[in-house]
Parts: C-alpha cells; sequence; structure tokens
C-alpha cells in the first residue's frame, strides 16, 4: 500500500455499503420527486396540450444543451480532488478548491447568458419556436445556468453528506409542484411555468450554498478566492482534469438533449413534446442510475486514495453487477406498463409515445449497467479514455440518426439507444483493461499524466 494511504479500518462499513446507503438516501428523496414529478407533468401536459408542451419542451431541452456547454460540471473536480483533502482533514486546501470551482461555475454562467441570447435572438426559428416564447425562454435559460451550482455540489458529495443533500433536493420538485398547480389555478401558460421552474431552481442553488456552509465553514470562505493560485498548485493536473471532463460531460448533454431539439427542428413541436414526455418517464424510471453514479462517483473517489486495490476493483465489479440488474428491471417496466403509464400522465394523445419510451429505456438500461466506468476511469487518472468512449458513443448516435430520423421521434429514440449501447461497450472496455492493468503499488495518478 503507498504511504500516506490510510487503512481502513475493521468497524467501517464496506464500500458497497457505503454506496447503497448514499443511494438510499438519494432516491428517498428523489422517490418522493418522481412522485411529485408525475403529478406536475400531468398539469403540464393536460393543461398546454401537445404543442403547448412541445414549446415548453423545446425551451426546457435548450436551457440544458446549454447548461452543458457553459456549465462545467465542478462538481467532478472537486470530488476527485477534494476526496484527499477530506480524507486529510485539510480544510483550508479543500475550501480554496471549492471556491475556485465556484468561480468557474460564475464564468460559465455569464458565457452561456451569452450563447442563449445568440441561440434564442438569432436561431430561434431553426427549433420551430413561437416568436411570443423568445424572450421568456432566454430568460429561462439565463435563470438555469446561474442555478446550476455544480462546486457546493461537489463538496457535499465529497464529504459524503448525501444524506444532507436530500433535503435540499426535494425544494425542486415540491415547489414545482406547487408552483405548477398555482399556474394551473389561476393563468397557465408557457410562459408562467417557464417562470416557476426558474424560481425554484434559483432558491435550490442558494440553499446549496448555504448547506455547504454548515456542514465546512472552514472551507465556504470568501478569503479563499484570492488564493486561486494555491488551488491549482495544490491539485496538480486539474485543468487537464477539468478540461476533459467538461468535454465529456458537454458530449453526455448532447446525447441527451440533441435528439430533442433534433426531433423538434425537423418533425415539429407537436413530436417534440411527445418525445419529451416519453424521455422525462424513462428519466423517472432509470433515477437509480443518476443517484447511484453519484454515490459510486464520490466512493470511488475515496476508495482510491484510502483503500487497496483488490477492493478497489471489488467495488467495480459489484457496483457493475447491481447497475445491470437495475438496467433490466426499467426495461422490463417500459415493455409492460410504458404505454399506460403515458396515458396516465399525458392523456390518449401522448400514447403514442409508447413507441418512443422503448427504446429510451433501453438506452436507459445502458447508461446504468455502465455506471461504474467513468468513476473508475476519471479516479485512476485516465479521463481522457472515458471522453474517447463518449466521442465514440457520440458518432455511433449521429450516424444512426441520420439513417433512422426518417422514422419521426421513434427513429431518433433507437438513434439514442445505439449510442448507449456503443458507450457501454467501449467505456466498459476501457475500464476493465484499466482495472487489470494498474499495479497493486500505483499511487493516484493526475489527470495530465493520463494517456490515451
Amino acid at each position: 500500500m503507498p504511504a500516506g494511504r490510510a487503512k481502513p479500518t475493521p468497524s467501517s462499513s464496506s464500500p458497497i455499503a457505503r454506496i447503497l446507503a448514499n443511494t438510499a438516501w438519494l432516491l428517498g428523496g428523489k422517490g418522493f420527486g418522481a412522485l411529485c414529478s408525475i403529478v406536475y407533468l400531468a398539469i403540464l401536459t393536460r393543461t398546454l396540450g401537445l404543442k403547448g408542451f412541445g414549446h415548453f419542451s423545446l425551451i426546457f431541452g435548450t436551457a440544458q444543451a446549454l447548461i452543458a456547454i457553459a456549465g462545467f460540471q465542478t462538481w467532478r473536480v472537486v470530488v476527485r480532488y477534494g476526496a484527499s483533502h477530506v480524507h486529510e482533514r485539510n480544510w483550508a486546501a479543500f475550501g480554496r478548491l471549492g471556491m475556485f470551482a465556484g468561480v468557474l461555475d460564475a464564468v460559465g454562467a455569464a458565457c452561456g447568458c451569452l450563447i442563449a441570447a445568440v441561440v434564442f435572438f438569432g436561431f430561434a426559428h431553426l427549433l420551430d419556436l413561437n416568436e411570443d416564447y423568445i424572450v421568456p425562454g432566454f430568460l429561462f435559460c439565463c435563470a438555469q445556468l446561474w442555478a446550476l451550482v455544480s462546486a457546493p455540489t461537489g463538496m457535499v458529495r465529497a464529504m459524503n453528506k448525501f444524506q444532507m443533500a436530500v433535503y435540499v433536493e426535494a425544494v425542486v420538485p415540491v415547489g414545482r409542484l406547487l408552483g405548477a398547480v398555482a399556474v394551473w389555478l389561476m393563468t397557465p401558460s408557457v410562459g408562467w411555468f417557464l417562470f416557476v421552474w426558474a424560481l425554484v431552481d434559483l432558491i435550490e442553488a442558494a440553499l446549496y450554498w448555504a448547506m455547504a456552509r454548515k456542514l465546512c465553514p472552514e472551507a465556504v470562505r470568501l478569503a479563499h478566492l484570492k488564493d486561486y493560485r494555491r488551488a491549482l498548485d495544490e491539485n496538480p493536473g486539474l485543468w487537464h482534469f477539468f478540461l476533459v471532463t467538461f468535454a465529456g460531460s458537454t458530449l453526455d448533454a448532447l446525447t441527451k438533449n440533441g435528439p430533442l431539439l433534433i426531433v423538434g427542428g425537423i418533425v415539429g413541436t407537436r413530436a417534440a413534446g411527445l418525445y419529451r414526455l416519453a424521455s422525462q418517464l424513462s428519466q423517472a424510471l432509470s433515477k437509480f442510475s443518476t443517484m447511484l453514479t453519484r454515490a459510486v462517483y464520490a466512493e470511488v473517489s475515496r476508495m482510491r486514495v484510502a483503500s487497496s486495490l483488490q477492493e478497489f476493483r471489488k467495488l467495480a465489479v459489484q457496483t457493475s453487477l447491481i447497475a445491470g440488474a437495475g438496467g433490466l428491471v426499467v426495461v422490463g417496466i417500459a415493455l409492460v406498463v410504458g404505454r399506460g403509464l403515458l396515458g396516465l400522465i399525458g392523456g390518449t394523445a401522448f400514447e403514442g409515445g409508447a413507441a418512443i419510451l422503448v427504446p429510451l429505456a433501453v438506452a436507459a438500461s445502458f447508461d446504468l449497467a455502465s455506471v461504474a466506468f467513468e468513476p473508475v476511469l476519471h479516479s485512476t487518472g485516465k479521463a481522457q479514455l472515458s471522453l474517447t468512449a463518449r466521442l465514440i458513443g457520440l458518432a455511433v448516435l449521429g450516424i444512426a440518426m441520420v439513417l433512422l430520423i426518417h422514422n419521426g421521434p421513434s427513429g431518433a429514440a433507437w438513434a439514442v439507444a445505439m449510442g448507449s449501447a456503443a458507450l457501454y461497450v467501449v467505456m466498459g472496455g476501457m475500464a476493465f483493461f484499466t482495472l487489470r492493468h494498474i499495479k497493486g503499488d500505483e499511487p493516484l495518478q493526475p489527470a495530465e499524466q493520463s494517456t490515451l
């Protein structure tokens, strides 16, 4: 075992137990959130209708794409490098890292607002977007960009305080539900629903920073902002890792949100609404994937600096098996009750989305089964490999989209499934190759030393 790596105490829980416990905490909040989301989605679809919901979906999808481009996902940097600071209880270094990440979040939000202005005031016609929604859509995107507080999220996860995050993240589904009911009872419109969504997300952002401050007041201090150079010196390879993971998250978001925008631009607004509801439902069914990813990423980063290589490998294999079983469940649910759920939420006009839901569920199952692959590559200094895998997956998606888009939204959904399958095969092969060839005495490598 390399020097500086603490030996795990016998009394501590196993890594897989910690992952499942953290996932359970997250799912506890998200399970409640999923129930709320079904209700407010029903209000949205039934109030706005297929075309109105299509406009809402295109604006929301554009915001998510802009977040991917300008939102730097700094939580990965904080977890990746902050794990060692937390392990050593070096709160000053952890604070410098976290606050530097917060500055990156702000820079990304400002850049994103400029891009949003170009998109909405210059190219809204390409999205088949009604002129009445251009200004509300732009303002909504700006609010979403500033509400993406990735840095405090990473600080909370690096400290393994997932149970605290549950309470803050519950604000979003509850706020959206209450807001949707209020808009429904007063003046239902796309603009008012966008306003509610934006306001709730901004409130959550403020609460996340407040929680990070409460959990670690030594770290969340404005005084750390002037020490950004020390943050770079204390975390070698940070810039390289940041750029690689930013590129990877951008490709991931293009994979998830690009098809919706393509459907809206080529097929039409109504088709976009149908695709969005099916996509939203598939995401709800695979919520376990998102929660497991967050828990796994933090635990894998911690294990790489605090445990033996044998335990590290065992954790990756166990997590992959659990996630794979979850993926099969997601597909089974979509096949059996998918059409009924779509009809229940949106009415008969949305039942045709069943042909879209099944391939999207297949895609979600591949995402779920690959939940441990990227954390393994990132924590072992091989972040460039995950980026390469995402490029290959995006290329497969693009080719399949060109070949299948003439089939409408269902063709786009099958293209997404093919891209996810390619990503699963390639990234899985890279992850297990890395685990097999890493040496037992090899220390945690900074990202700048990673090679293709």
